[in-house]
């Protein structure tokens, strides 16, 4: 036992000694097994018994590192929202009444191997929740609240009281990247938006966002040094609305909240192609030769940053300079596809050029499939969207590989001939489609350790609000989180359904806006 754990301990029995005896409560035997967890955890072991929360539960921390401490209060705060229960973070002055435990320890667990494993012990009088790492302790409340019941039991206690079932669990994630994307250039999405986005990723345990925040319709980010980008990039988005955009302050305040929920936030600035609303801004951008003017369509290909001029770099360094000071991400995205309008030669040189950039202001660049047709560094990521082979290419060379096959993750392809929103040009992607691949299979020849993750890209062509956003992204997103974290051989589409269609409470208790796909049965 650690210092710090064993000084958890004395003040824990110190308080508890001092408490009036606690009647004992037998709870109807329960099976923590059977817990509709997503996602699915590495290992379960039930005991059969539970553990009653109610409004003398206590949550402690541990003292060294104010990371577990805020863990601590996020939980506070989720399980008053969900039971309206005051729980106490860390109450040493014995102030309150204290009948059961929740703690959250640091842990230098040999078996904890990886910084966000953790493991979950409930008992019938405490909760152990050990991890390495906040991040860790983080990914483990959101088991636990997931293991909370809807209700409580009234009928065991005088006062209301929610039975969480004991036993262990030991958990680890698969990927180390577990991502979604959010397209704002198309349509602007608001701050609140984009953190109501956060709050339902962080409860399935994804650990980044990916903000796509150029294209040819908008630019969604303040640069100081060249402030036409938004006063007039950002003023047009698809079909003719107003558009929008974030100030630098805006941008921190998301990054502060993603850090709360320990969600990375990485930047896209689309390029050379997807490029039209910034060379609207500034023409000198501009490389197709042809006149500019707002576009609010949704075709892709017809732009391009001029490849040749030292200026367009100048522009650049100032841009991705800015960004990456107020982005504490070790990435930056370059965006590089669909760039039909730059011609080969160009691509190549405009690609090694901005990876310089990049590397020159401490980040890695990321990168959609095509940049790999450059020579790029190991140390440089490639997103795979539709070219294996350039995926491959980059992997033998070092580079580690984002897994978004359009065909099984783009979010905004529809679901059936019945969908509203979105669009069909990768097929249909029903509920039943996006979970049943295997990402460390999928690619033929990619070697599962150059797989670094996937992500689940939303671009926002069909889509203007959180309502819109809701549609598309769930349930399938809550899919993705599984094949992100779960081992491959543990998981089955059957099972995934059952555990699924429990969500349900969840979703409506966030008022989430989920497309009722055919395949589950949502009456259950």
């Amino acid at each position: 036992m650690s210092l710090r754990v064993a000084l958890l301990f004395i003040v824990v029995i110190s308080i508890s000694g001092c408490q009036p005896e606690k009647k004992q409560i037998i709870f109807p035997e329960t099976d923590l097994s059977k817990a509709a967890l997503i996602p699915k955890p590495v290992k379960v072991v039930p005991t059969g018994s539970a553990f009653g929360l109610a409004k003398n539960t206590i949550i402690y921390t541990s003292p060294n590192d104010k990371g577990f401490e805020k863990a601590g209060h996020f939980l506070s705060e989720k399980l008053k929202a969900k039971t309206g229960l005051d729980i106490a973070v860390n109450n040493t002055n014995g102030e309150k009444i204290a009948e059961r435990f929740i703690y959250i320890n640091q842990s230098e667990s040999e078996d904890l191997q990886q910084p966000e494993s953790y493991q979950l012990y409930v008992k019938k009088d405490s909760i152990f929740l050990n991890a390495k790492t906040a991040a860790g302790a983080f990914r483990g409340i959101q088991t636990l609240r997931q293991l909370i019941p809807e209700q409580s039991n009234d009928t065991l206690t005088t006062y209301p009281l929610w039975p969480i079932p004991t036993g262990k669990i030991l958990d680890d994630p698969k990927f180390e990247y577990r991502g979604a994307m959010l397209d704002v250039a198309r349509h602007f999405f608001t701050v609140d938006e984009v953190k109501r986005f956060m709050d339902l990723l962080a409860y399935y345990k994804y650990n980044t966002l990916h903000l796509h925040l150029s294209d040819d319709q908008g630019w969604r980010i303040e640069i100081k040094s060249w402030p036409k980008l938004t006063q007039v990039g950002g003023a047009t988005e698809v079909g003719g609305g107003a558009g929008g955009f974030y100030t630098q302050e805006d941008y921190k305040e998301l990054v502060d909240y993603a850090k709360d929920r320990h969600i990375t936030i990485i930047p896209e600035i689309d390029m050379p192609g997807h490029t039209n609303a910034a060379s609207l801004s500034y023409p000198f951008l501009n490389g197709n030769g042809k006149p500019l003017k707002s576009y609010t369509g949704t075709q892709v290909g017809f732009s391009t940053f001029d490849a040749q001029k030292d200026e367009v770099y100048t522009f650049l360094d100032d841009v991705i300079r800015e960004i990456s000071s107020i982005s504490p991400s070790p990435y930056f995205h370059i965006g590089g596809d669909e760039s039909h309008a730059t011609k080969k030669g160009d691509y190549i040189l405009f690609v090694e050029k901005v990876e310089k950039i990049v590397q020159k202001h401490g980040k890695q660049m990321v990168g959609w499939n095509e940049i790999a047709q450059a020579k790029i560094g190991a140390s440089t990521i490639i997103q795979l969207w539709n070219e294996p082979h350039n995926a491959i290419k980059a992997a033998s060379t070092g580079s580690k590989i984002i897994l978004s096959p359009s065909e099984k993750t783009y979010l905004d392809m529809k679901y059936d001939s019945l969908s509203k929103f979105g669009l069909t040009w990768a097929g249909f992607i029903p509920v039943d489609v996006a979970y049943q691949w295997n990402p460390e299979t999928y690619v033929e020849g990619l070697p599962k350790e150059s797989i670094l993750g996937i992500e689940a890209p939303l671009w926002s062509e069909t889509i203007s609000n959180s309502e819109e956003m809701e549609y598309l992204a769930f349930p399938r997103a809550i899919g993705y989180a599984e094949l992100a974290w779960s081992a491959s051989e543990n998981l089955n589409w059957e099972e995934y359904k059952e555990r699924l269609v429990k969500q349900v409470p969840f979703l409506k208790r966030m008022n989430v806006n989920y497309y009722p796909a055919e395949q589950i049965d949502w009456e259950e």
